[in-house]
Parts: C-alpha cells; structure tokens; sequence
C-alpha cells in the first residue's frame, strides 16, 4: 500500500483516526446523566452497586447497600402509606424516607418537569421545600425528619 509508506500521507491518516476517536469519546461522555455512582471491582469487571442523584435539590439513592440502611436506622423510622391521588406538600424540617413499596412522580415547586421516584430509593427533601406528590402507585415508606 502506496498510503503507509507515504509519511505525510500516513501522518493525516494517524491524525483524522484520532480525531474521530476523540470526538466520539467527548460525544459520549457529555451525553451521560449527572450520576455519583459507588463501584466495587469483581474479578476484572466493575458493578455498580449503588448510584445517587440530586434533582431540584432532592437526594436520590437507588437501591442503597442494607449496611447503610442499618447504620441509619431504617428499621427503626416511622411508617406512611398513601394510596394513589394528589398530594401538596411543604417540608417544615429535612426529611430523609426509605419507600418500601411504591411509586410516585414528583413536582417541585419553582422548577419546570418532574421526576419519579419509587420502591427502594432512599430520598432527602430539604426544609422548607413544597412539592407535589402524585402517588401512582401505592406508597409505603419510613421515614426521618432532621430536629
């Protein structure tokens, strides 16, 4: 192949190869959700284990380690149910739940959209912040207010 022993032509080539690489590798990486994940490496691969969010302001952990539900004494909060239906609602203290069974869509005041969350997230709404609930799915959490 007359192109590989054409240095300057094999210079272009090298260059054009990596300029694709790395805008795709850019492309890639900005389209990705805002996500803090926990990793644990096993054998070679990695897994992602526990993954949090924050959405207007409102903590999000899917599906947190049983160790970390202990060390907060989950087991030991309060319980709520609510069935399905519309509900307002302002945070007089920081409240952190654990929805055991469930799903509901939540609207934030002074923020545009929503967001869902359900059974096995663990979630934090900071004081004074008003929402609406709407209960989709029939909610069983324990939950936490801050004193």
């Amino acid at each position: 192949m007359k192109l590989l022993k054409n240095p300057v032509a094999s210079s272009v080539l090298l260059v054009l190869v990596f300029a694709f690489l790395y805008s795709t590798f850019i492309t890639t990486t900005k389209s990705r959700p805002k996500e803090i994940a926990s990793e644990k490496e096993t054998e070679s691969r990695i897994t992602m284990t526990t993954a949090s969010t924050e959405i207007f302001g409102v903590k999000i952990e899917k599906n947190p380690p049983q160790s970390k539900l202990d060390e907060l004494g989950v087991s030991t909060w309060p319980k709520w149910k609510g069935e399905p239906g519309r509900i307002p609602w302002t945070f007089k203290a920081t409240e952190t739940m654990y929805l055991l069974e469930g799903k509901v869509t939540v609207a934030v005041d002074g923020h545009e959209g929503s967001f869902e969350i359900g059974a096995g997230d663990l979630v934090v709404f900071p004081k004074g912040m008003k929402i609406i609930w709407d209960v989709i799915e029939a909610v069983n959490k324990r939950y936490s207010l801050e004193k």
